[in-house]
């Protein structure tokens, strides 16, 4: 968990990255970090990269397909979410010209806007799955404590 001297990481680069870390976010809610870590080069394969255009463009058979992959987390809503997540990233993307900018826009809101706003546009991201997912993408947040 985020906090006292672990250090951040650095701001991915890609659209992919920011889904890829999205997603670990959604998926290691309330189930545990080492079995999600463990099984992570699975989940890799599993979603393309997280090629956000590829993922967002699935459908019930790619559902079904992950649901029945043994190597990664099957959890339908948090497959489900991962789907929708892509497709607003992507309109974000299409929006602002890329997913960075977007969070840009929100630099002078304070964290709980911030954290609001994620809330209401991508699936199965809570209070602490909005600041770790933030947290893991080199962005500003509070002590975990404050949160």
């Amino acid at each position: 968990m985020p906090h006292g001297s672990v250090q951040q990481p650095g701001k991915p680069t890609t659209e992919a990255a920011y889904l890829e870390e999205m997603t670990k976010a959604v998926f290691r809610s309330g189930f545990s970090w080492k079995v999600v870590e463990d099984k992570w080069p699975n989940f890799q394969a599993a979603f393309d990269g997280f090629d956000v255009g590829k993922v967002a463009e699935y459908d019930e058979r790619d559902v079904d397909r992950l649901l029945a992959d043994a190597g990664i987390v099957r959890n339908g809503r948090k497959i489900e979410a991962t789907i929708h997540n892509a497709r607003a990233m992507g309109a974000l993307t299409q929006e602002f010209g890329s997913f960075q900018k977007y969070l840009r826009s929100m630099d002078e809101q304070d964290y709980e806007a911030t954290a609001k706003d994620m809330k209401d546009r991508f699936s199965y991201l809570g209070k602490t799955g909005t600041y770790t997912f933030l947290w893991g993408v080199g962005e500003e947040v509070p002590e975990w404590e404050d949160r």
